[in-house]
């Protein structure tokens, strides 16, 4: 937007503790924060020297003010956090000045402060001080207030920002009523991002295909998909973890997000996978309007699993985009194929877990996942191409299931695909029906949305009576036995993959036509 005194004057704010700096994240987010200046970031390091297990002396013993200062921080230190309240007050005051980078302030404490027998130990971390030492820490501190009493002093202190908050507000109304009569336009884009609305008729934008158009994999009709969104979403935002030219994730639109570059849109995140899921979620619910997104190999959401977590957890529609989805990605072998990945994020609660089949299915993938503004998506994608499919829809994905093949009447054998084993699905019915057997084929690129749709289009697309089913998929057959029953087949890998190109990793897994063949035949 043109540079203005139209800004965000507020800070973040976060408290760390001893923990919270022994943990890897730590370090992966706060050196991009450090690369990227950003310069309205304080962060609270609590240090008071205790863990769980005890001192921290027994495990971290490192300079954390020397670290910080290394990875591009303004850093203090208050040597007192117990009782020094005007150098805290300073400290902030300090740290908000400097705006070229971010601040650490190193806040020395002790533990269990006031407590005469627990002070500065283990035993106060994590568990109350009990009714003696309680009492015993009143007196100490000479404490005169009853339980849950908060003295008048406190209320007032609190209060008075109510005052300060509603004066903020007013200023911050006149300095936008002043950008909105200068730059209408971008004031518009604005407070529509503000709004936490999406654009009207944004999903117009993602294109559709025909069996004529030739196939591409996946990950390519991905970034198709990103590139078709990003001139009509103002607020989509992110990057990969150094895979950017295999991910296929940059907008082309647009420049790197950096250092004094700050209205640029591609984020890159580094080798930090487990920092780059937690800065997704902050950017999520930072509730200003902002769609984020971010992507590496979808084995590496090993590596971020407990951010991706957290956005379901804490309802951020944030958007995962995993390419080289099976042992289809060939010669990177088993450490970089994916097996049980789709079982485990289709367990994860209220995470949506979409494996496309084809341009259309793909473009329906970024429909839901921008749709869902309280759930997370993974997408999953594919490293090698495949067909256009004839009946592949949009609206099949946003219903989770459908539909693709010999809809008609009641077939004596149902065939489950996703994904890249979709067209294997339909070759296999073909050969089949050949034979004379009626064969439905079902696409289900995203079980979580076939599980919200109501029984009667449940039973529409997989008929209770129809019990002879087949699901092929290059994954996991964890979980299937929910779709298939106990009785069926399943065509896919439960065992680690292997160094070699697609075609003979599926031919020595059994993921091939004659197998999903033989797996129907033995049903009939």
């Amino acid at each position: 937007m043109p540079s203005c005194c139209c800004y965000y004057p507020s800070c973040s704010y976060c408290i760390l503790g001893d923990g919270c700096m022994m943990e890897g994240i730590s370090n992966e987010a706060c050196s991009l924060a450090g690369h990227w200046g950003l310069g309205k970031l304080i962060a609270l390091y609590d240090d008071n020297r205790i863990s769980i297990d005890g001192h921290t002396e027994i495990s971290f013993t490192e300079d954390v003010a020397a670290r910080f200062e290394a990875l591009g921080w303004h850093v203090q230190h208050v040597q007192d956090g117990n009782t020094d309240f005007d150098g805290l007050r300073k400290a902030i005051a300090n740290a908000k000045a400097v705006t070229d980078k971010p601040s650490l302030i190193k806040v020395s404490t002790l533990i269990g402060y006031g407590s005469p027998n627990k002070a500065d130990t283990h035993d106060v971390h994590g568990a109350p001080l009990g009714p003696e030492e309680t009492a015993a820490t009143r007196e100490n501190l000479k404490w005169p207030y009853g339980e849950f009493e908060v003295p008048q002093e406190v209320y007032d202190v609190m209060r008075s920002a109510v005052s300060k908050g509603a004066t903020a507000e007013e200023g911050w109304k006149a300095t936008l009523a002043a950008y909105k009569s200068k730059y209408p336009k971008e004031a518009e884009e604005l407070e529509g991002l503000l709004s936490m609305k999406l654009p009207e008729g944004w999903e117009k934008a993602l294109p559709t295909y025909t069996p004529e158009d030739k196939g591409l994999a996946t990950r390519q009709y991905s970034q198709i998909m990103l590139n078709a969104l990003a001139p009509v979403l103002p607020g989509l935002i992110g990057g990969s973890a150094d895979l950017a030219p295999s991910n296929l994730t940059l907008m082309k639109m647009f420049g790197d997000f950096q250092k004094g570059s700050y209205a640029e849109r591609n984020l890159r995140f580094g080798v930090r996978e487990h920092g780059m899921g937690a800065i997704v979620n902050g950017i999520g619910r930072h509730n200003s309007g902002l769609i984020p997104y971010c992507a590496t190999f979808y084995i590496f959401t090993d590596y971020m699993r407990a951010a991706m977590r957290m956005s379901a957890l804490s309802e951020v529609g944030a958007i995962y985009v995993m390419t080289h989805d099976s042992i289809g990605l060939g010669e990177d072998g088993p450490t970089h194929q994916p097996v049980e990945h789709l079982a485990s994020f289709r367990a994860m609660p209220n995470m949506l877990m979409v494996r496309p089949c084809g341009g259309n299915e793909t473009a329906g993938a970024y429909k839901v996942a921008v749709a869902n503004r309280n759930r997370p998506t993974t997408i999953a994608l594919s490293r090698q191409g495949m067909p256009n499919l004839e009946g592949c829809s949009i609206e099949g994905v946003e219903k989770g299931a459908y539909v693709i093949h010999g809809g008609e009447g009641t077939p004596d054998v149902i065939i489950i695909g996703t994904g890249s084993e979709l067209p294997l699905a339909i070759d296999a019915a073909k050969k089949l029906e050949a034979d004379g057997t009626k064969v439905r084929v079902v696409s289900m690129p995203c079980w979580e949305l076939f599980a919200q749709q109501s029984d009667e289009y449940k039973e529409s697309v997989l008929p209770a009576a129809v019990t002879k089913r087949v699901a092929v998929e290059a994954g996991s057959s964890f979980g299937w036995e929910r779709y298939i029953g106990t009785s069926g087949k399943f065509v896919g890998i439960d065992d680690f993959g292997a160094s070699a190109p697609a075609n003979i990793l599926y031919e020595k897994y059994g993921i091939t036509l004659d197998h999903v063949v033989e797996a129907a035949k033995s049903l009939l």
